[in-house]
């Protein structure tokens, strides 16, 4: 295919056609539940359909679609797990994967981006991708200087496919949200369009990732590649050889790769705000490439990919965060209530029961509770159908709290990590990483 699907109408039909899509299904299964089948089997199959039908039409329609199904693949493992099983592959297949542009189509964007001269400083390009994402596919290539590099190059149509997807995923946001139950769909397509513009401008990103490099550069644990080239619709970056990402330790990593890669993970999104001034805010697992130590053992975490950052007031994470966490970790379930309330969480006329506030924290406040946690499956499915289920008194904690703009990105972020960490099942000092990072915090 030579670039995205542009067509508004195309894409609009596409995407309207899930929800339809999974209620045929539906009624097929009650056809084949009457004519005897079990209800088990019927709802896997309707189950594994639906999974194959979205994701693959997400990743075939790149652009917002893609990016959509990117987030939702962060929070797999709040899935149940009658649901998840399903899912998970097709999930992970696109952490990674989209169809190709063809090279020429990739040729021509360098030659209008870099200069008609651009072959004299990119001597040579591989003629496949080596990976792709919602909004453009990376190549490897040789600087002329000896260097190999990345080159991400930006589909044609990308802004159009980008808004208008997102547009109607919000039109659709009740109906595409029924098929993963138990994520609410309409705040995070919402926090998705209001940041559309920076996911779009590959100047900004080689800014961001400059800044980043800089910061992290000797650190002994973390990689962030330098920028070598920028153009409009074209990004130039070192390579980093890696023989995966997360989403392969996931698959089949061991425990030990798990739990080093996972602390590793962390100590990034916790130290990069102090450090930066920003934080890298797209945590799924295809962002952050495994590499390999001496003798096979596990190695550092390469970071990539900084078209979403959230650049923060306080040139950190704010202060008022680790503080609330420790009031809370401390059990003053009042004092919780009111510092909420002073950083805008709670409105003035709203009451709630602080104990309850303090529970509905809990996804936050537990992995500090220990030395070290665990984190898994098991654990956010459970923390995620308490605060989604409308019998359970956390539900309505959820119903009253106001999130503030400037924490949207924040908390996102941060409920995509600990989504990633549930997937990696993965064992980290997560209350260690939060006093040495995270302003506030420390006792």
């Amino acid at each position: 295919m030579a670039d995205l699907p542009r067509k508004a109408a195309a894409r609009t039909a596409r995407l309207a056609a899930l929800p339809l899509g999974y209620a045929g299904r539906t009624a097929l299964g009650l056809g084949k539940r009457l004519g005897g089948a079990s209800a088990e089997s019927v709802m896997t199959e309707v189950q594994q359909r639906t999974a194959e039908q979205l994701f693959r039409t997400l990743g075939e329609l790149k652009g917002g679609a893609m990016k959509f199904g990117q987030a939702l693949s962060v929070l797999e493992a709040a899935l149940p797990e009658e649901l998840a099983a399903p899912y998970r592959a097709e999930l992970t297949r696109l952490q990674d994967s989209a169809p190709p542009m063809p090279t020429q189509t990739v040729r021509d964007i360098l030659a209008t981006d870099l200069g008609p001269d651009w072959q004299e400083r990119l001597v040579w390009l591989d003629g496949g991708p080596t990976a792709a994402a919602s909004i453009g596919q990376v190549h490897r290539g040789r600087w002329h200087d000896g260097r190999d590099v990345a080159v991400k190059v930006q589909y044609p149509g990308s802004e159009e496919a980008l808004r208008s997807d997102l547009r109607q995923l919000a039109r659709l946001a009740r109906t595409v949200g029924s098929l993963v139950p138990g994520i609410d769909v309409k705040p995070l397509v919402a926090e998705m369009q209001a940041r559309a513009v920076d996911e779009l401008d590959y100047q900004l990103e080689a800014d961001a990732q400059r800044t980043f490099a800089e910061a992290f550069a000797g650190d002994p644990d973390i990689v962030v590649p330098g920028v070598v080239d920028v153009g409009a619709t074209v990004l130039v970056t070192e390579w980093v050889d890696s023989p995966g990402s997360l989403a392969t330790v996931i698959a089949s990593g061991t425990q030990a790769e798990r739990d080093h890669y996972g602390e590793l993970y962390t100590r990034f999104q916790f130290s990069g705000p102090g450090r930066t001034g920003m934080l890298h805010a797209d945590p799924h697992p295809g962002n952050f490439r495994v590499l390999p130590g001496p003798d096979g053992a596990a190695g550092r975490l390469a970071v990539l990919d900084f078209g979403a950052v959230a650049r923060l007031e306080s040139r950190g994470l704010p202060e008022a965060m680790g503080r609330l966490i420790r009031v809370a970790q401390e059990g003053d379930s009042a004092a919780l209530l009111e510092g909420l309330r002073a950083e805008g969480f709670v409105k003035d006329r709203i009451t709630l029961d602080p104990e309850l506030v303090r529970d509905y924290l809990s996804p936050f406040v537990e992995p500090t509770l220990v030395e070290r946690f665990r984190f898994s499956r098991e654990w956010m499915r459970g923390q995620f159908q308490r605060i989604n289920d409308p019998r359970d008194p956390s539900y309505a904690v959820a119903m009253r709290l106001n999130l503030p703009p400037s924490y949207l990105l924040i908390h996102r972020t941060w409920v995509g990590g600990i989504g990633v960490l549930s997937q990696l099942e993965a064992e980290a000092p997560f209350r260690a990483i939060l006093e040495e990072h995270l302003p506030g915090f420390a006792p």
